[in-house]
């Protein structure tokens, strides 16, 4: 018997299958989708692949060698293979890379054994930072293979709160190897109390179905006819903020049980994660319920995926990666916020999750439910043309109004000499909601204390030395930070360069905005959520909780505050610097501007009391701004597709954007015209439908001590472009085999991030 067998590597030329024999005593414990140990070239230590076929025979027979290990357990159906195959085909990567989104948590180097459910358990934290760590491997000051995989597991992991006994499981290492580790200062090893059930927290009340709207019936009715027939529809759940959105969810997802189907539930946000989850266990309970996302520890997620497996766990939620849960019986998908750009990976694997979505839909034939209120162009244009059925709220659940919006021009402000960030209005406003007892909240897409630093006698400017970026300040840490590659040094009181103390901080961050809050309103309380202050486990649930129970007076916030979250009491929401999304290298910006403005402005008001907003730009009369003021997404979408099919952008193009990154400018120069020529070359010979744009440096031209160039291309996709961009990023591939620079070459179609 013959295995086929994908070695688990991110090489191009090994994107394929290797036989290999099945020793005797391992025929019986072998099948598709086992994880398997085989020799590999030349190398001493065993590889890791996955049996992707099974067959009798080999026309290499007198070659092949044999299979090392086989894992007992299954973990890959042939229905996860085929995905994994044709998502590899879509992102231009390895079905390998593929395979390993479909594993359990955790298990991508040795399968788990035991849960460990003691009370008290060892946590392992770094004490070095990642940069650091790869020297000294690099230097072979670190020589074992086992503190090297130990270390590179931790590097992996660094949001994730890591248990000694899950290392050693997780990175396949002893305790030997951890202790040795931590002798040598590479790590430090805490005792604490361990709980593996990320609901033990939550104190939640039962609550019923509500009574829907009629244009939610309507929806409702439309969605669940597809759900009750097994057929597979996409629908665009198009509502304004309030419209009640999440109660259609939870009653199509009751239907969905009610049928012995499971139903994934994807929310953007790790922020909304805690909110949606609270709303669904009020309805359905504790043990129908999985989550899955980052912020819980690998053992945690690792529990919930196994609750899945099992069937016990009928609903998942969670954020992108959750749509590669081993859900048993799917009848069901939604995603919330659909024109969110966290659906979109930006690592690769850079699958878009929505894709996955209508994938499994239409192998499972079952309904995907596309809910936003300011839905991505790419959906409504497809809606339009009946690829996506419509189905429009257009009043708040509860009656209630859409917010009052006032734009406040920064220029009049300055002009008026008023210098902080906050303009008049917005100052008279806050004043107004603290004497009502009413709550605001403050939107700044924009953390730290301030954007950068400059010398003003010489024009110094604090850049981050491994990237071609400025520091940010941070007041409370008094560092300046670079917020790409985690760069990090002491704040400057004098310039390196002239020796001057003339140090000026510029520009504005949520650190700054609280100072001034401060400053002008002593009296209130206030509380701050952005990257900074949402680093521990379960910091984003405990600030929103603080916020609507605590009575805060005032929210400041990033990107986090903006989508999503209900808090009855907030009457008033500012938007601080309306221009920072539209002061981007990206042809989206304006969309960006007028789906943040417009979600953001949808916080205000949800409850009994009239909301108001106020804009602070110093463009006021740009259209994404002027049509998110009258909360028209018609009106702004009949603008900017107009401008869109003028410039030839998605939706009537796709975007494919080739990066190549590299430590030598040289290489990369040359590595990047090469695969202009190439493609050059195949648009002439195999008359490719294909506008190609010369390689340029990105926009941020450096990061992590790698200069970065850029190739754009405009088509629609089909078969034969795929495989003329595989061709030559295979051909090129083979030529950066060998390079000392670590010259990198991605293919990421329709990117969220052209930076």
């Amino acid at each position: 018997m013959i295995a086929e067998i994908i070695i688990n590597s991110n090489v191009k030329k090994l994107n394929k299958t290797f036989d290999y024999i099945i020793p005797k005593e391992l025929e019986n414990s072998i099948a598709v989708g086992s994880r398997a140990l085989v020799p590999f070239g030349n190398k001493k230590t065993l590889e890791e692949g996955f049996v992707v076929g099974i067959k009798e025979t080999s026309e290499y027979m007198s070659k092949l060698k044999e299979i090392a290990k086989v894992e007992n357990k299954v973990y890959l159906s042939k229905e996860k293979l085929e995905l994994a195959t044709w998502l590899a085909h879509k992102c231009f990567c390895n079905v390998s890379d593929c395979i390993k989104l479909m594993l359990p948590p955790g298990t991508t180097t040795k399968v788990l054994s035991n849960r460990i459910n003691d009370k008290k358990q060892n946590f392992v934290y770094l004490t070095k930072d990642a940069e650091e760590i790869e020297q000294d491997i690099k230097n072979r000051k670190i020589k074992s293979d086992k503190q090297i995989r130990a270390l590179r597991f931790l590097i992996d992991n660094l949001n994730n709160e890591i248990l000694s006994t899950e290392l050693q499981m997780f990175a396949d290492v002893t305790n030997a190897v951890i202790k040795t580790l931590e002798k040598n200062g590479y790590i430090e090893i805490l005792e604490k109390e361990v709980e593996r059930n990320p609901f033990l927290h939550k104190t939640i009340e039962k609550s019923k179905n509500l009574v829907l709207t009629e244009e939610q019936q309507d929806a409702f009715e439309q969605i669940n006819a597809s759900l009750q027939f097994n057929e597979y529809e996409e629908f665009l759940l198009f509502g304004v903020t309030g419209s009640g959105k999440t109660e259609i969810y939870i009653q199509l997802i009751e239907e969905a049980l009610k049928l012995g189907k499971d139903s994934i539930m994807l929310v953007p946000e790790i922020s909304l994660t805690p909110q949606t989850v609270n709303r669904f266990l009020s309805r359905f309970g504790e043990e129908k319920i999985a989550v899955l996302h980052s912020q819980l520890s690998i053992g945690e997620r690792f529990d919930q995926w196994k609750k899945i497996e099992r069937g016990t766990a009928k609903i998942v939620i969670g954020a992108r990666s959750a749509i590669f849960a081993p859900v048993q019986n799917l009848g069901l998908i939604i995603i919330d916020e659909e024109h969110d750009d966290s659906y979109k990976s930006e690592m690769s694997p850079r699958y878009n999750a929505k894709e996955i979505a209508s994938y499994l839909g239409e192998k499972h034939n079952v309904p995907v439910v596309l809910g936003s209120a300011t839905p991505d162009m790419n959906t409504y244009y497809k809606a339009l043309n009946k690829e996506v059925r419509l189905l429009e709220l257009t009043k708040r659940a509860n009656n209630a109004s859409l917010p009052e919006v006032e734009i406040v021009d920064l220029r009049n402000e300055l002009a008026n000499g008023n210098k902080t960030m906050i303009s008049l209005n917005l100052q008279k406003a806050i004043k107004e909601n603290l004497q009502n007892k009413k709550q605001t909240i403050l939107f700044l897409n924009r953390r730290g204390f301030a954007t950068f630093i400059m010398c003003r006698d010489c024009g110094y400017t604090a850049k981050c030395k491994n990237c071609d970026i400025t520091l940010t300040y941070h007041l409370k840490q008094n560092k300046l930070k670079c917020h790409y590659c985690g760069y990090e040094t002491n704040a400057l009181t004098i310039c390196p360069e002239c020796k001057s103390k003339n140090i000026r901080y510029f520009g504005t961050g949520t650190q700054k905005l609280e100072e001034q809050i401060k400053q002008l309103f002593p009296e209130a309380s206030t509380i701050r959520m952005d990257v900074d202050t949402v680093t521990k486990k379960n910091s984003h649930e405990d600030i929103l909780n603080s916020f609507k129970n605590d009575g805060i007076d005032i929210l400041i916030g990033t990107q986090m505050v903006v989508k999503g979250h209900d808090f009855p009491n907030v009457t008033l929401v500012g938007v601080i610097a309306a221009d920072s999304s539209l002061n981007i290298d990206d042809y989206r910006a304006h969309e960006r501007t007028f789906q943040t403005l417009t979600q953001v402005e949808g916080r205000a008001g949800r409850g009994q009391d009239k909301g108001k907003v106020i804009v602070q730009t110093y463009n006021p009369d740009t259209f994404c701004i002027q049509y998110a003021q009258k909360h028209d997404y018609k009106l702004f979408f009949d603008t900017e597709i107009h401008l869109r099919k003028q410039l030839r952008y998605p939706p009537f193009c796709d975007i494919i954007l080739i990066g190549i990154s590299s430590k030598s400018y040289e290489e990369l120069e040359k590595i990047s015209k090469n695969i202009y020529k190439d493609l050059k070359n195949k648009i002439k010979t195999e008359k490719l439908q294909i506008l190609l744009y010369n390689p340029v440096p990105f926009p941020i031209d450096k990061i992590k001590n790698k200069y970065r160039w850029r190739i754009i291309v405009k088509c629609k996709i089909e078969e034969k472009i795929i495989n003329a961009i595989s061709s030559t990023v295979i051909g090129i591939d083979k030529q950066i085999k060998n390079s000392k620079n670590d010259t990198r070459i991605v293919v990421d179609v329709n990117p969220v991030n052209m930076m």
